[in-house]
């Protein structure tokens, strides 16, 4: 397929992740309310990492097979244009009544849908930089992703600020308490979710499929149950730098759970004094809360771009384990903070750690999986994503189902229902996957590299 690629120029590739923006304002707005919109429907915060469940299962169930099937369709639309359509289509069901929730269990049934959604798109998109650019522009590709991830979750988190700036009272509650904020907001991400994704499709549509490329895929066993052995087979035959970005993966993600579960709720003790979801001081917390994240999203949206000639000098490797330490060591810094102006600075390094999560990594895969299989192992390596946040939830919370109960409740058991301990923690673990990354060799810049890039 190489020669097939066309290089596209910097705006061509721009536009095509733009859909990246629709679907990442949509993430923003998952990190940035739904705990607070569970608190605001009565749910105490030990049960937070249970109730945001459906992010990770959808991703643990959709992905590998949605991107196993897309690697296997052929139809007219293309091989990733159904799943992008149907992806957001749903996310902006969820995101137009997730504020309309009357009560806790609605609200977590919205949150299956909204996952569902985001989830079918997500990757297919990761897959279609494969498909679309040459071997050299990936890296390009990634990065612009990440660069779309930090500025969607920057006007998500900023824009109830924004509201409030303009006039909104940040204290008007529907009868269920969820602010009126909330859902001009969440109105917004639906439309950004669907018009964002139909502009990348229409300026940058699939490559047509080449006559070889249909016969291969039309060989291969079809069926719902042929993709089940696709994909097991996809796992034993995992290439060593995947196995290897597997413990990379698991204290990253760990620590990123904790910290968009838990850092309003840090906040809210630190800065406004307050433990209490119904009050003014919490809804200032999280109005706070948006605008820190608002600063590292904006920190990784430019960090995004001048991670690409670093990754091609030290490779992408080095590069994510310097960005994953001063991400921890932001969040270790973070609760120190008595004023709000100091939030800012530990939040640097988050921005740093989160323009990196959303490129380097992909940029290691890409470079050492088989073209052919490009989506199912997007989606396998999006397990290696969720399994920590499935871990996460279970250790740290505990829910109640009438005869059963399920997790550990870590969160009130050992860092004693202080959120500021749960931040500490999850700073330990992004150092730990930045020393765990720093071991992978396959994402190091090699000698031979060096001399192009110096030529």
């Amino acid at each position: 397929m190489p020669d097939r690629r066309p290089r596209l120029s910097l705006s061509r590739i721009l536009e095509m992740n733009l859909g990246f923006l629709g679907l990442q304002f949509s993430f923003g707005l998952q990190q940035g309310n739904m705990a607070p919109i569970y608190s605001y429907l009565g749910a105490n915060e030990s049960q937070l990492p249970m109730l945001q469940l459906a992010g990770p299962l959808t991703g643990l169930l959709i992905q590998p097979l949605i991107g196993a099937l897309s690697d296997r369709t052929t139809g007219r639309w293309g091989r990733r244009t159904p799943y992008f359509l149907i992806g957001a289509v749903l996310c902006c069901a969820g995101l137009t009544f997730m504020p309309l929730s009357s009560s806790i269990l609605m609200a977590a049934s919205l949150m299956w849908v909204l996952d569902a959604g985001n989830n079918i798109t997500m990757e297919p998109y990761r897959a279609y930089v494969s498909d679309r650019l040459e071997p050299s522009q990936r890296q390009f590709g990634f990065l612009s992703q990440s660069a779309f991830t930090g500025l969607a979750q920057m006007l998500a988190f900023l824009t109830p600020s924004i509201l409030v700036g303009m006039g909104m009272n940040k204290d008007w509650v529907d009868p269920h308490h969820i602010p009126y904020t909330v859902r001009v907001v969440f109105s917004i991400g639906a439309v950004l979710s669907l018009t964002t994704i139909l502009w990348s499709i229409w300026r940058v549509p699939e490559l047509p499929m080449a006559q070889a490329e249909r016969d291969e895929i039309l060989r291969r066993p079809s069926g719902f149950g042929a993709t089940l052995m696709e994909i097991v087979t996809a796992i034993r035959a995992m290439p060593r730098a995947m196995r290897k970005l597997g413990l990379m993966s698991l204290f990253q993600w760990f620590g990123m759970s904790g910290y968009w579960t838990y850092v309003t709720y840090a906040i809210g003790r630190t800065i406004y004094h307050t433990a209490d979801a119904q009050s003014a001081a919490f809804h200032s917390a999280v109005l706070t809360n948006g605008e820190v994240a608002a600063f590292y999203n904006a920190v990784a949206f430019v960090g995004a771009f001048a991670m690409v000639p670093l990754a091609r000098r030290i490779g992408p490797g080095p590069l994510h384990a310097l960005a994953l330490l001063c991400g921890g060591l932001g969040m270790i810094a973070l609760p120190l903070m008595q004023d709000k102006v100091l939030l800012f600075v530990p939040a640097i390094g988050v921005g740093l750690a989160w323009g990196s999560i959303m490129g380097n990594p992909y940029a290691i895969l890409t470079s050492s999986i088989p073209a052919a299989r490009t989506g199912v192992y997007m989606g396998i390596f999006n397990m290696m994503i969720v399994l920590p946040m499935l871990l996460f939830a279970v250790v740290m919370s505990r829910l109640d189902l009438g005869v059963v109960s399920i997790g550990f409740d870590c969160y009130h058991r050992f860092l004693g229902s202080d959120p500021s301990n749960m931040l500490r923690l999850c700073g330990a673990c992004l150092i730990a996957g930045g020393v765990a990354v720093a071991w992978v060799e396959e994402g190091r810049a090699r000698p031979a590299r060096l001399e192009t890039v110096a030529a």
